[in-house]
Formats: C-alpha cells, sequence, structure tokens
C-alpha cells in the first residue's frame, strides 16, 4: 500500500495533514522507522558524523551520545514531523543534538520558526530540570529531508522575517538570529548516501526514506542494496530490524505483489522468515483497522459523537480481541468514553 500522494498544486496549511490523513493516532510510518533506527545512539552518532560539519562533530563526544525521551512536535504536527533529542558532551559541557525529520513531500516555508520553537521547549525542560540555573545549554538542530523536490525554504530565521533589505539590515540587531543544519536526501545521490559510514539498518533506513514512497521500482533498487540488506540480518538483532524495513516498505512503497518475497527469499531463509511474519503482521494490523472503522460507524449509526481521545483510542487499537470485545459494547453504551470501562 502505498502512502497517500500530496494534493499537487493545492497543499494544506503546514499545520494541516493532507487528505486522508488525520491528526494524531497512530505514528506514519515514516515516524516509526525512524524512531526505532536513528533512537538507536550508534545510529544516531553516525548519521551525525557524516553530515554535521567536522569542526562541530570533532567538539561533541558523539561517544557518549544518549537518548532524552519525550518530543516537543506541536501535536497537529506530528503527522509531518519526528524528532529525537539526544544529550553529548560538547568540549566537556553539556549539550543537545535535536534531529528533526521532515515526512511531508513539500518543505515547510516556517521550518526555521518552529525549529526555534521546539529548541526554546528544550531549553524549557532545561530550566524546570536545573531550578536556579543561570546559563542554558547548547541546542545543536538537524532537520532531515526526505521529500519529493530538494528543499528550497529558508534554513536562517532572518529569511522568514517579513522586511525588506533595508529594514532588515536596520532591525537585525534586534532580531533573532537563529539557523538549523539541514540533510536533505533529494540531493544526495545513492552513492554518496552509500559513501556514508552508517551501521547497514542506519544506511538503508535513508535509501527508504530517500527513494522508497510511492516507488513501484524499488525491488530494483533493493535488489542493488542486497549486500547492505544482508548485512543488517547479520546484526545482532537483525531480524527485528529487517522486518521493521520490510514493513516500512510494504506500506510506502507500490511494489508489485510477489516481489519482495522473491528478493527476501534469495538473501535466504531467515529473510524469507522475515517476510512471511511482516506479512502476517500486516494482515492483522489490517483487520484490527477494519475493525475499529466499523466499531466507529457503529457511533455514527447511534448518533452517537466520539470524543479525540475515544477516537485515538480506537483506531490505535492493534488487538483484535480487544477491538472485538468493544465492538460488542458500542451497541449498548450512551458514551464513547464508556466503550473503555470494566
Amino acid at each position: 500500500m502505498a502512502d497517500e500522494p500530496d494534493p499537487g498544486d493545492n497543499p494544506p496549511p503546514p499545520d494541516q495533514p493532507p487528505p486522508g490523513r488525520r491528526r494524531g493516532g497512530a505514528p506514519t510510518p515514516h515516524d516509526s522507522v525512524f524512531r526505532r533506527v536513528f533512537g538507536v545512539p550508534a545510529n544516531a552518532a553516525s548519521q551525525l558524523r557524516a553530515v554535521l560539519p567536522p569542526g562541530l562533530a570533532g567538539r561533541l563526544d558523539l561517544g557518549r551520545l544518549a537518548p532524552v525521551p519525550g518530543s516537543f512536535v506541536d501535536e497537529a504536527l506530528k503527522w509531518r514531523h519526528s524528532d529525537l533529542l539526544f544529550t553529548a558532551p560538547l568540549d566537556g559541557r553539556a549539550a543537545f543534538v535535536y534531529v528533526l525529520v521532515e515526512h511531508q513531500s513539500s518543505d515547510d516555508p516556517l521550518m526555521a520558526f518552529r525549529v526555534l520553537r521546539y529548541v526554546t521547549r528544550i531549553w524549557d525542560q532545561y530550566e524546570r530540570e536545573h531550578p536556579g540555573t543561570r546559563r542554558l545549554p547548547a541546542v545543536i538542530p538537524l532537520v532531515v529531508y526526505q521529500g519529493s523536490g530538494r528543499w528550497a525554504s529558508p534554513v536562517q530565521l532572518l529569511e522568514v522575517i517579513d522586511l525588506g533589505p533595508a529594514g532588515r539590515q536596520a532591525a537585525q540587531p534586534y532580531l533573532p538570529r537563529f539557523e538549523f543544519l539541514l540533510d536533505d536526501l533529494t540531493c544526495a545521490g545513492e552513492e554518496q548516501l552509500l559513501a556514508r559510514e552508517l551501521p547497514p539498518a542506519a544506511l538503508v533506513t535513508l535509501l527508504l526514506l530517500k527513494t522508497a514512497r510511492g516507488n513501484p521500482q524499488i525491488t530494483a533498487d533493493l535488489r542493488r542494496w542486497a549486500g547492505h540488506l544482508r548485512a543488517v540480518l547479520d546484526q545482532p538483532g537483525g531480524g527485528e530490524a529487517f522486518t521493521m524495513l520490510l514493513t516500512y516498505i510494504e506500506l510506502v512503497s507500490d511494489a508489485p505483489a510477489g516481489e519482495l518475497r522473491d528478493l527476501a527469499a534469495s538473501l535466504g531463509p531467515d529473510a524469507e522468515e522475515a517476510y512471511v511474519t511482516t506479512a502476517e503482521m500486516l494482515r492483522a494490523e489490517g483487520e484490527a483497522r477494519g475493525k475499529a472503522e466499523d466499531l466507529l460507524v457503529v457511533f455514527e449509526q447511534r448518533g452517537i459523537d466520539v470524543d479525540d481521545k475515544s477516537r485515538e483510542l480506537v483506531e490505535s487499537c492493534a488487538d483484535l480481541d480487544t477491538l472485538n470485545g468493544w465492538f460488542r459494547r458500542a451497541f449498548k453504551v450512551d458514551k464513547a468514553s464508556d466503550l473503555f470501562e470494566e
């Protein structure tokens, strides 16, 4: 199943999901694969070494990179942005590295402003955790972009502020100076990505983020990367990582039926087993989504309004037995929230 296409010449505003994509709920396939792969410090550190300016990367102790729980993205934008926060010493002082991935296929004209907002939220959290502090840690922001066309929006906040050249020059001392680092995957060729010194799962993930969405020729690409896919399987926990990557491919690409299984079989019995596991899992998730939709239709036909929290609980539930129980109760309860009471 391919990811939903963008609406063409009439995209929604940056805070509105495109048709067919709702706010909140279960994470997108892009969000899931990004978090699970680059949430691993070794994978994140290798990506940072590859894209940060050498003078900055050399001052960060990326061997001590550690994840910080939580997300700083606006709730309404989680359909298009994923983020990870890490801490690492910078010249021996506490510092943070903030990685944001833009999943939408068009760039965000106000990204510089949004990233600054997220950075200030990181500082707010730090101040709460360190009452009385008189200094703030450095936060290095990196945006990874996987769109269909190269990034064209400003990376400097000053360029977003609506002033002419003369007015900007006069006001510049009093305006915030802020810039984020950009890793535009659309500008990185396949050979450039393959040249990055990344662990196998991280490398294949970047290649997929760049090429998999809506791609009917993805299996031809995968055959070129067969050695890297085999290397994923040969890593500790490689079967789980390989299954996760197959799941992403199945969800966002237009690979013809059967081609992925043939590819997996060519990589060995463990790869074919991972494919079977993926197919079974996706089938179960499809049944769960169908039951969730049936349940919500019952409420609609009964004239019962479904609040956002109840809708999210229903739509994000993957356990078919639980959903079947809720479905039976949906004919009896008077409020959607009563569905979850024992």
